[in-house]
């Protein structure tokens, strides 16, 4: 069993989508970022980070794993899906995978910091990470002009980028003429597997936190 402690943030719906696509059983425990309890002692030693999301491989002597980039890749090996077996494959699904983690995740996310949530506008910052974002965006544009997913078949690298580009709007980052990458965006949301991960943890878990965008919101200004 697979035990993944999550909360509902970009990262987050990246794993709760993988075990979705995956179909296999697991277990979520919710942290409310808004109090903190990704900083519990008890969190720490599964993820000295302090971050969501973790998962906890109860099959496989209570192995932690942090970090949603490998956390992707450790399932993606350990049930042989989602990432192909062969080398050149597999760098490819890799490098997709750290264009997310290096680029679009910690860009979008300074953009959703900057223009919704820091004390002070700064114009400067705001449009520097929206400029970076928008940028970031139309490389996976051009990629998705000739390509159906990221890295020949639907993999892990879909679902990392997916989660994050998605959400260019509350960034305030115009995808204008991005054709290829609204394709992609909606093709993605249609899928089952997605759309359960998405609700993932479910309104009965989130306490205080019925608005899922107070979750997205304390989660990012911890990024601060």
């Amino acid at each position: 069993m697979i035990e993944l402690y999550t909360a509902a943030t970009p990262n987050g719906w990246k794993v709760s989508i993988m075990l979705e696509e995956l179909g296999v059983p697991y277990k979520v425990t919710h942290l409310s970022l808004s109090k903190g309890e990704q900083k519990e002692a008890w969190y720490m030693k599964l993820n000295p980070n302090g971050r969501i999301p973790t998962i906890v491989d109860h099959d496989n002597d209570d192995f932690a794993v942090f970090e949603s980039g490998a956390i992707l890749i450790y399932l993606a090996e350990k049930f042989g899906k989602f990432m192909p077996q062969d080398v050149k494959g597999r760098s490819v699904v890799i490098q997709w995978l750290m264009f997310q983690m290096g680029g679009i995740g910690p860009m979008m996310g300074q953009a959703n910091v900057f223009y919704r949530y820091a004390p002070e506008r700064i114009e400067y910052a705001i449009g520097r990470y929206q400029r970076e974002s928008r940028r970031l965006l139309e490389v996976l544009d051009k990629r998705l002009k000739d390509h159906e997913f990221l890295a020949g078949d639907y993999s892990i690298a879909d679902i990392a980028n997916w989660s994050w580009a998605r959400g260019y709007e509350w960034g305030g980052i115009s995808v204008d003429g991005l054709d290829s990458l609204k394709r992609w965006i909606d093709q993605l949301a249609a899928r089952p597997a997605v759309q359960r991960g998405r609700a993932v943890p479910p309104p009965a878990d989130m306490g205080d936190e019925t608005d899922r965008e107070k979750t997205i919101a304390a989660a990012q200004k911890m990024l601060a």
